[in-house]
């Protein structure tokens, strides 16, 4: 993040970092203290709720200390599964700001990315933006089709265009309004979206707002490639073409190879078209496109793997399983005892929409 401009004022605006690690490593803590420093010159409150374990939440005290960051546990009354919503809902209620940033901590806001998020919450109760990671080792091209291809289309009816990002912003008072979100879900980003949209909230998906995120080891990686499929059972239109993809790419392969070929053509193309969309060829590497067709591959095995784990009572997740992916919309609406929607409109349907010249 570069040095704020000069004579900006600082956003009135909290920014939330839910936090976790079994251990505190010195580096990757080191990192973070000096971006927290960073933000503290461009908003007026920042909060980190931390549920890591004693030993790594007294390391991260110590080296958040010099930073204007409050460090602190999730409240006690939140024992959800999904140890993240307990600490978005924690810095919640103690912040003071109405306009909250959500990040998780491998987001690296600029200031310019981070100013327009904000500003995007005077017209919305929730924003969207998009994540790409930075630096695009081998790995974090590979997921960069998955993010393309839903700059495209997602199979969701509420959300049709636009990643699902580790950054959200939203007005507090619409988050505490609607009794927070479910935390004992997988898809917990998507649930907070539709817990908003549900209860009557503006949702934006700026597809040219762009967020920058820190790659994970190659490890853990590898480690999410299932659990990432399990996301898709919240989305039962997504989740059935990824089943049907392995069949028929196998079926293909023996009776018509160039008709797989051809295929295989199309979802670089429907890569290249996400990656070209708002602006999104300055920040997507081409390599993005061209792996699609690999992404692809790796989703149809890796939904037949998470069918599996569904039938085990869940996909694997510290320790337990995590049977359900997000709640339907449908669900979230009648709980509220409403069919209303007063959505005005997603911006991700409007991908002209460009950065304002001016912050």
């Amino acid at each position: 993040m570069s040095a704020p401009a000069a004579g900006a004022a600082r956003l009135d605006a909290a920014y939330v970092l839910p936090l976790r690690r079994d251990r505190a490593a010195a580096a990757e803590t080191a990192e973070l203290a000096a971006y927290l420093r960073r933000l503290g010159a461009i908003v007026a409150e920042l909060v980190v709720v931390d549920g890591s374990p004693p030993a790594a939440f007294a390391a991260h005290r110590a080296a958040l200390a010099g930073t204007p960051a409050r460090h602190l546990a999730p409240h006690a009354d939140l024992r959800f599964r999904m140890g993240k919503v307990n600490g978005v809902l924690t810095g919640a209620r103690e912040c003071s700001r109405e306009r909250v940033v959500i990040a998780d901590d491998d987001v690296r806001y600029d200031e310019a990315s981070l100013r327009r998020a904000v500003r995007l919450l005077d017209a919305a109760d929730l924003v969207r933006p998009q994540n790409h990671f930075q630096p695009p080792v081998w790995h974090a091209r590979w997921d960069t089709a998955r993010s393309l291809l839903n700059r495209v289309f997602t199979g969701d009816a509420a959300f049709p265009v636009g990643d699902f990002p580790g950054t959200l912003a939203v007005r507090r008072s619409a988050l505490l309004a609607a009794g927070g979100y479910d935390g004992d879900v997988m898809f917990e980003n998507l649930e907070l979206m539709r817990t908003v949209r549900a209860a009557g909230g503006v949702v934006l998906t700026p597809l040219g707002l762009y967020v920058a995120r820190r790659p994970p080891s190659a490890a853990h990686f590898a480690s999410q490639r299932v659990r990432q499929a399990y996301d898709d059972f919240a989305i039962p239109a997504r989740m059935a073409t990824w089943l049907a993809l392995g069949p028929l790419a196998l079926t293909l392969a023996r009776r018509a190879p160039r008709a797989l070929a051809t295929g295989a053509l199309a979802a670089i193309g429907a890569a290249e078209a996400g990656r070209r969309r708002a602006g999104g060829a300055a920040v997507f590497p081409v390599s993005g496109s061209l792996l699609a067709p690999a992404w692809l591959a790796e989703r149809a095995v890796c939904s037949w793997l998470a069918v599996g784990a569904r039938l085990r009572g869940g996909v694997r997740y510290r320790g337990g399983r995590l049977r359900r992916a997000a709640t339907p919309m449908r669900r979230l609406r009648a709980a509220r005892g409403t069919e209303a929607d007063r959505l005005v409109g997603a911006v991700a349907e409007r991908p002209d929409l460009r950065p304002p010249a001016a912050a």
